[in-house]
């Protein structure tokens, strides 16, 4: 008895310890990660993001969109159009369920 009781609490406690360290390992990685410097290719790749953000910002679509670009586009949305049966493409549609009609019968 007094051995199935030392095998529940060392159970316990080993659960205890596994998840105070996972909590700390955890905690110091993300400190760690912050205190030191980003490595070349996380820097780079950090670099180009915020490049490409600037330049869409600025630009107000996509970068460095051509006119051909420009014409495959509405040449695309022409055919989507026609296939769909027109309409404003940019919207989301509207949806009209008509009420179902009971009726109720005699019992």
């Amino acid at each position: 008895m007094s051995l199935h009781r030392l095998f529940q609490l060392s159970s316990l406690l080993r659960s205890a310890v596994s998840l105070t360290l996972r909590r700390n390992v955890g905690i110091s990685a993300v400190v760690f990660n912050k205190a030191k410097e980003l490595d070349p290719i996380q820097k780079l790749f950090l670099d180009k993001i915020r490049d490409y953000s600037g330049k869409s910002k600025t630009s107000g679509g996509i970068v460095d969109a051509g006119p051909e670009y420009q014409k495959n586009m509405t040449e695309e949305v022409a055919k989507l159009q026609r296939l769909y049966g027109g309409g404003d493409l940019n919207k989301f549609p509207d949806f009209k369920f008509a009420e179902a009609k009971l009726d109720e019968g005699a019992k």
